[in-house]
């Protein structure tokens, strides 16, 4: 499974909602991307919401994507690692 993250406006404004928005494979099923998620990242994912959308070329073609958009929505309390907030400690010394 293939996986690239999106930064887009809409996906910055997502993750104070604890939403991650990301492209993955067209054949990727919400299942097998929820539990790669959950095994990689260690989180609780309650919700994956999928996105499949063609472009139009032409007044009858239509051009489909060979990747879909998946926002995930995690459990209060967890983020995804190149997100979380870095904790610093400070030594006194």
């Amino acid at each position: 499974m293939e996986s690239n993250a999106v930064f887009t406006d809409k996906s910055l404004r997502l993750l104070g909602k604890k939403q991650y928005t990301s492209n993955v494979e067209f054949e990727s099923t919400r299942t097998e991307i929820k539990y790669w998620v959950e095994l990689f990242f260690g989180v609780k994912v309650i919700v994956i919401d999928s996105l499949r959308k063609g472009r139009r070329m032409g007044p009858i073609m239509e051009h489909t994507m060979h990747y879909r958009r998946m926002i995930i929505t995690l459990q209060s309390g967890y983020s995804i690692p190149p997100f979380r907030k870095k904790i610093t400690s400070k030594k006194n010394t």
